[in-house]
């Protein structure tokens, strides 16, 4: 048993417990509303409950306005880094307000009220997260797509949210070429059945794009135009309970779920969050090196830091080869970022290119607190040499698109907790989680099964799917009755520290004995040559199924791969044994991702197990699954 620490989370998780209501409550005078809520939690509104139903407030006026008026109109808020066209630009506070306004009043202009989905398809720059909050000002739904999106995915996504307005960029900045988005978005207005009355269109130096006659608006000119007519607008009262956006995850049906984010709760979760759990002040800055078409995007470039007080980087680059992996000490000593926090396969990125660190030589780091990882199970070997190289807290943490805030991490704000390798440590206050069989009972400590959470989820999550309440109930309620179904397997051990190590189809039958992929990969992971891999389940006509280990060797001069891979197979049947009847250990030049940064064991699956297979829309480099194709070829399968 680990002996008591100095954190308050024990206090702070049950008072909680002993009274949630009262928590969200105290938590709620921290955001600014037009009229304050009476009632905390409403059990009978939505689905499952809705939080904060009489409370009236608006997103961007407690992200910008509260600031401006309360003194931080000089402080930065948005510090913009782009290696990839060598640009640096800082947006105050004063002048995030500026923009918000002549956008929204952009919008206004073209029809935009109270209620209408705007869809924003633009790569990382301030205009994008300047576009998001102009809409919460007027009270539009912003859905954010993933710049560079596939048409068809895009057009999906249009049908979808059937949105008014289109804002969009020319193009995006790869580390090696330039990406044209105005084509892509061109034929996904064509293919969906849903037209939007109108398109702005950020033309940026590197592309000029075309416009269409009577659709397409150019964003300069437009807002030369509203500024030259002393137009800006105002914020629009909005209840708690009204969607602030839709973000849409992948469904196993094909079709994307639009999850639902409403106003009020949202802005609770997150402004507790950012000094509790990341433990930043306001005035300090913070960097989530995501992508705002990602849900962490979303809640730690832009709302989570601005609501604070905080200074938020948008970085559009690469942890490598933008130009170096030095790229994230860089911008951390340029910017004085006190936290960073982006996904382990970046970091793995960086130490399969520089074990040794020798790009973080000469870096003053003196401002920089804490490191959190998330996005991705991060393995302990990539957290220990993070830990040892940085010589900061290496907070592993883990959430969902669905949640849109931490399930379970280390609460630095309240005082960090003793880690243990490969746990995102213990649930935050709002989730009841337990670990339960087939049939939802809870099983003991220690053992692996259903990670679920009792209903209510708390503030933050998502109430509902967009027009499919029946579709969200089936999605996450159903199997598991009065509790949410987070689709991770793991355990919790006797300490309450939570363990998730794997999504439940992850979890591999090997002759009867469930085993867990995760733990495969932890094993795998501590071997030197081995910068990042990849275990899943083969069929086989014996055992059912049968694991297969991926792995990406560290750069720099390595013994032959099948040297290191007869190495890996005797160490998975060292640590794990025998039952796990690993025996196949195959060296890729690099894994298949999406943009994101996730693995894609299921495509990979597929692919072993001879299955018809595409690859996924949100790829980010195709020719990774030939690489596992061909590597599985001259294996033999």
């Amino acid at each position: 048993m680990l002996e008591r620490s100095a954190s308050r989370y024990a206090d702070v998780y049950g008072a909680w417990r002993r009274d949630p209501e009262a928590f969200w409550s105290a938590a709620a005078k921290d955001i600014d509303w037009t009229t304050p809520p009476a009632t905390i939690f409403d059990g009978q509104a939505g689905v499952y409950g809705r939080w904060f139903t009489d409370g009236v407030c608006n997103a961007c006026f407690n992200a910008v306005d509260r600031h401006v008026e309360t003194g931080r109109g000089d402080q930065p808020a948005l510090i913009f880094d782009s290696p990839v066209t060598d640009t640096r630009r800082t947006w105050t506070y004063s002048d995030l307000l500026n923009e918000v306004r002549t956008i929204g009043a952009m919008l206004q202009a073209l029809g935009v009220e109270k209620g209408d989905r705007v869809v924003i398809y633009m790569p990382m720059v301030p205009e994008a997260v300047a576009t998001m909050l102009a809409c919460a000002r007027i009270g539009a739904v912003h859905s954010v797509v993933f710049g560079g999106f596939a048409a068809k995915e895009l057009a999906a996504r249009i049908d979808d949210a059937a949105p008014k307005v289109i804002l969009a960029a020319s193009c995006g900045i790869e580390t090696s070429r330039v990406v044209p988005y105005k084509p892509l978005l061109d034929l996904a207005i064509q293919m969906a059945v849903a037209k939007p009355a109108a398109c702005i269109i950020l033309q940026r130096p590197q592309l000029t794009a075309s416009m269409l006659e009577g659709r397409d608006h150019d964003w300069a000119e437009l807002r030369a135009e509203t500024l030259a007519a002393f137009r800006g607008a105002e914020c629009a009262p909005m209840a708690a309970t009204d969607p602030l956006y839709i973000l849409y995850t992948s469904g196993t049906t094909g079709l994307p779920k639009g999850v639902v984010r409403d106003t009020g709760g949202y802005l609770v979760a997150l402004r507790w969050s950012m000094e509790n759990l990341y433990g930043v002040k306001p005035g300090e800055v913070f960097w989530c090196a995501s992508d705002i078409g990602w849900v962490v995007g979303h809640s730690y470039i832009v709302y989570g830091p601005l609501l604070l007080g905080a200074t938020s980087i948008i970085y559009e680059g690469k942890p490598v080869g933008t130009p170096d992996p030095g790229a994230f000490w860089r911008v951390i000593e340029e910017h004085k970022a006190v936290a960073l926090f982006t996904a382990p396969t970046a970091l793995r990125a960086i130490k399969k290119e520089d074990p040794e660190t020798t790009h973080l030589k000469g870096r003053d780091l003196s401002c920089f607190r804490t490191l959190f990882l998330a996005g991705e199970r991060a393995d302990p070997d990539t957290v220990e040499w993070a830990r040892e190289r940085l010589g900061v807290p290496v907070v592993d943490h883990w959430w969902q698109t669905e949640t849109g805030w931490a399930i379970a991490g280390n609460p630095v704000g309240l005082g960090l907790l003793p880690f243990k390798p490969g746990s995102p440590t213990v649930p935050m206050p709002g989730y009841d989680l337990q670990v339960v069989d087939e049939a939802a009972k809870p099983v003991a400590a220690g053992t692996m099964g259903s990670i679920v959470i009792r209903l209510p989820l708390p503030p933050g999550c998502l109430p509902t799917l967009w027009k499919q309440d029946q579709r969200f109930h089936d999605s996450y309620l159903a199997d598991f009755p009065g509790f949410y179904k987070t689709s991770d397997a793991g355990f919790v051990d006797e300490d309450g520290y939570v363990f998730v190590m794997g999504r439940t189809d992850d979890i591999i039958n090997v002759a009867g004995h469930r085993l867990s992929t995760g733990g495969m990969e932890e094993v795998l992971s501590s071997h030197p040559d081995v910068a990042e891999c990849a275990v899943i389940g083969i069929k086989d006509a014996l055992k059912g199924e049968v694991p297969c280990g991926f792995v990406v060797l560290k750069a720099g001069d390595r013994r032959a791969p099948e040297v290191i891979e007869a190495e890996l197979v005797s160490l998975v049947r060292e640590r794990i044994g025998p039952v796990a009847a690993f025996k196949i250990a195959i060296t890729v030049p690099r894994l298949p991702k999406t943009r994101s940064g996730k693995i894609l064991r299921g495509t990979m699956k597929k692919i072993a197990d001879a299955d018809p297979w595409t690859a996924p829309a949100t790829i980010d480099d195709p020719g990774a699954l030939e690489d596992v194709a061909a590597s599985l070829k001259a294996r033999g399968f």
